[in-house]
């Protein structure tokens, strides 16, 4: 008897995704590792660096008590939702309620998910930057809302283009999806930029999610404005944060959604379906992460500003002239004028094959983000400027 293999393109929701972009070059990169080759990897986001000591110490203590292995709540524990409440009050001078307005995610990808599922429909539009995140695109067509992309050259532009939807569009926004310090553009905003977000999304009765990733990796004196600083922001917006960057705890997940408490309500029920939360000894060591190590945080801080300057300088030296960020760990550069008409596909192919140095194409984050490439600050300062010194010898070629 002959068995037919099942058809993974036909499932309903796998055949809405593109090819992902990003797998072309993480599979150039795993053969040149197999083949002995030293790849400096600039490509994905993935922090290199430690947790803090206190917190793993927290977190093998809290493991060694069996009362902890049992299933924890969806939502999250009492104390670290009001611990991410009490940072919130510390840092932004925003009061938030820990039982209405705050829930533990397992970090901010599950809570970007799930809440876009909470909360649209099909077809319900869905406004985000573009260049964006992959996931700021495709859980909308995920969750069957309808993703509409505005250009983001900067800021400003993707405001006015904003406020020309709203009056254009027949079909109003039922979301707005932001996220600022931004992946991958690293373009920041002041509070005036999300005051009047907010005074838009007030005015036409749009949701808000502010995916606040980075808030903590800022730059040269500048300090990421939460969108919650908005008087009136919680009775329309949410925004997410996550444990991964700003405490170098990335593989944890651990996350957070705050804000507006009918979506964090709607997203409390369908983690009620989904999940039994975190495994309780993480939720118990990331409390000590949040009230203990904010002088950590400003370390971590200190050392992608580093890494910035060595990688802006190198690619200075070696004639590619890229603006510094003030925001993120990334870098996101025009490709050098000779290469633009390959493409950024093409481009990031021949810096993995002749330099050795693996970015992301800025294809890979939607149509608009074709001309350029990112680089990840996720090597030491050594390794950074041995990258700058392969892709000069590329550039002089």
């Amino acid at each position: 008897m002959k068995f037919m293999s099942p058809n993974t393109d036909e499932f309903y929701r796998i055949q809405k995704l593109p090819p992902y972009v990003f797998a072309v070059i993480n599979e150039m990169k795993a053969k040149a590792r197999a083949a002995q080759l030293d790849v400096i990897d600039l490509g994905m986001g993935n922090p290199d660096g430690a947790t803090p000591k206190v917190v793993v110490n927290k977190l093998i203590e809290a493991a060694r008590n069996a009362r902890n292995h049992r299933y924890s709540s969806s939502k999250g524990i009492p104390r670290l939702r009001e611990e991410i409440t009490k940072r919130y009050q510390r840092n932004y001078g925003v009061n938030l309620d820990p039982e209405r307005e705050a829930i533990v995610t397992i970090g901010a990808k599950d809570a970007l998910a799930h809440l876009l599922f909470a909360v649209i429909g099909p077809d319900d539009a869905v406004v985000s930057p573009n260049p964006a995140y992959p996931i700021h695109q495709y859980g909308v067509i995920m969750a069957e809302g309808h993703a509409c992309m505005l250009p983001m050259p900067d800021a400003a532009t993707f405001l006015n283009r904003l406020e020309d939807l709203y009056r254009t569009s027949t079909r109003k926004p039922k979301l707005l999806l932001l996220s600022f310090p931004h992946n991958p553009t690293t373009t920041c905003v002041d509070l005036d930029f999300f005051q009047e977000v907010i005074r838009l999304a007030r005015q036409h009765g749009t949701l808000v999610v502010h995916d606040f990733a980075y808030a903590d990796l800022c730059f040269d004196g500048y300090k990421a404005p939460s969108i919650l600083q908005v008087e009136g922001a919680s009775e329309v917006a949410v925004e997410i944060f996550s444990l991964s960057k700003s405490y170098n705890m990335a593989g944890w997940r651990v996350g957070f959604c705050l804000g507006n408490p009918k979506m964090i309500a709607a997203l409390a029920r369908i983690k009620s379906y989904l999940d039994y939360g975190v495994f309780q000894p993480i939720q118990i060591a990331a409390i000590i992460a949040l009230r203990e190590c904010e002088e950590d945080t400003k370390k971590i801080c200190a050392v992608y500003q580093k890494r910035r300057d060595v990688l802006v300088n190198g690619l200075a030296r070696a004639g590619w002239q890229v603006a510094s960020p003030r925001g993120s760990m990334f870098l996101w550069a025009p490709l050098p004028e000779r290469y633009r008409s390959l493409g950024s596909l093409e481009f990031s192919k021949l810096l993995m094959e002749q330099a050795l140095v693996a970015v992301s194409p800025g294809i890979g984050f939607g149509p608009l983000g074709e001309g350029h490439v990112r680089f990840a600050l996720v090597e030491n300062e050594h390794r950074i400027r041995q990258a700058t010194r392969s892709i000069g010898q590329f550039l002089k070629k």
